[in-house]
């Protein structure tokens, strides 16, 4: 990652192309489409392919939001090493919390759809294509803009920003900002868009998990 070279424009058209593609799959799904997961999952896959363009062709290559082939290995396994850690310490914390009466699991709770093949389907795009997504624009562009400024700016900034993407009624805040630090944290840490990817995706599909294993209950 070469920190502080995403430029204004760079930022500017790719929030358009994700603002255009929301609206467009918004719209789409007020007029009663059937599958509201699949519109997500495609209108995440075109913000993915837009933003990736947009980075090629005005920063040069993909680089610049520290992707690269060769860097994947490297990236998957820093992702799992950070997971892992972030996972003990999520532990250590629920067994904190429990012991003070507190259920951690009402803090992280998912509501997911009932039919299996809306399951399937959610756990797709939730924890695969919108995190590869969210990674690309949140960490890849708008942290390599606001890096300018400092690490402690563009923790914070970018953080806000993934923050308030999200419905504000979801009850998924705490998650979502702990997430955003550690994301933005490892990405600077590690110079490796792979390893914010791998986290996230790991991370939601140990969330989703664990609000499916009580779905039941």
């Amino acid at each position: 990652m070469e920190t502080g070279r995403i430029e204004i424009k760079t930022v500017l058209v790719s929030l358009a192309a994700v603002v255009v593609i929301e609206v467009v799959a918004g719209f789409t799904a007020s007029g009663g489409a059937d599958n509201l997961l699949l519109i997500l999952g495609v209108a995440r896959l075109l913000e993915i392919t837009l933003i990736m363009l947009t980075v090629l062709i005005l920063e040069g290559g993909v680089s610049s939001i520290g992707l690269s082939f060769s860097g994947v290995p490297f990236g998957l396994k820093r992702g799992l090493v950070w997971s892992a850690g972030f996972g003990i310490i999520v532990l250590i914390a629920s067994a904190a919390l429990f012991a003070f009466g507190i259920n951690s699991l009402a803090l992280i709770h998912t509501r997911l759809p009932a039919g299996r093949n809306e399951i399937v389907l959610f756990f797709l795009v939730g924890s695969i294509v919108s995190p590869v997504a969210e990674e690309v624009f949140f960490r890849g562009v708008m942290y390599g803009f606001f890096r300018r400024w400092g690490v402690f700016a563009a923790v914070v900034l970018s953080t806000l920003a993934f923050v308030l993407s999200h419905p504000s009624g979801s009850g998924f805040l705490l998650p979502r900002i702990t997430g955003g630090i550690l994301f933005a944290v490892a990405y600077e840490k590690e110079r490796s868009l792979m390893v914010p990817i791998t986290i996230h995706i790991l991370g939601n599909m140990a969330l989703f998990s664990l609000s499916l294993g009580t779905m039941g209950g």
